[in-house]
């Protein structure tokens, strides 16, 4: 079992019930799922980009990646429907928390001049976005085999129905946020 997970269930899940003074067990907020979304408009004019951002995708999340694509075609962005575009993987239970694990114990911390998460990622219905600038914080990727620096975007959905408990849930299991 995952250190987040374990911790959730040991103790943020009490200390939330008792913070937010909620009666029903069902009612505490929990984490729902991970989505990691990864884009670059290299990827539609050069196969091999997407493959390394396919690839690169898959060993961070340690499962496999749906590649998305164009919905319209914008001729200012010389873009055509369906074009492959980027790829993305939604992370559930185990996986998720092992992600948070590695995200907050690992990745975070190797981020230069980093100074703790801003809780204006909060979207206002308990679900908080950020982006990673560099997928090199990941001890999965190897530096010598990346072909270019690339980031992506981490969207964590939590059952929480404000920010107040979303942010609660969240600094419970160690989000490093500012203030």
């Amino acid at each position: 079992m995952s250190y987040s997970k374990d911790r959730y269930f040991s103790d943020v899940k009490h200390s939330l019930k008792k913070e937010l003074s909620l009666s029903n067990d069902f009612t505490i907020p929990k984490l729902d799922k991970i989505v990691l979304n990864c884009t670059s408009s290299d990827a539609a004019q050069d196969s091999k980009v997407m493959q390394a951002m396919f690839d690169e995708l898959m060993a961070i999340a340690g499962q496999r990646p749906v590649i998305t694509k164009a919905k319209r075609s914008i001729a200012g962005f010389k873009l055509r429907e369906g074009v492959k575009l980027g790829a993305k993987v939604t992370l559930r239970r185990d996986r998720m928390y092992e992600f948070v694990d590695r995200l907050v114990y690992i990745a975070l911390p190797k981020v230069r001049d980093f100074r703790g998460l801003s809780s204006r990622g909060l979207d206002g219905h308990g679900n908080f976005s950020m982006g990673i600038k560099e997928q090199i914080v990941f001890p999965e990727i190897n530096y010598d085999r990346i072909d270019k620096i690339r980031g992506f975007d981490i969207t964590v959905c939590t059952t929480a129905r404000d920010d107040k408990s979303a942010l609660a849930l969240l600094k419970g299991l160690k989000f490093p946020f500012t203030s």
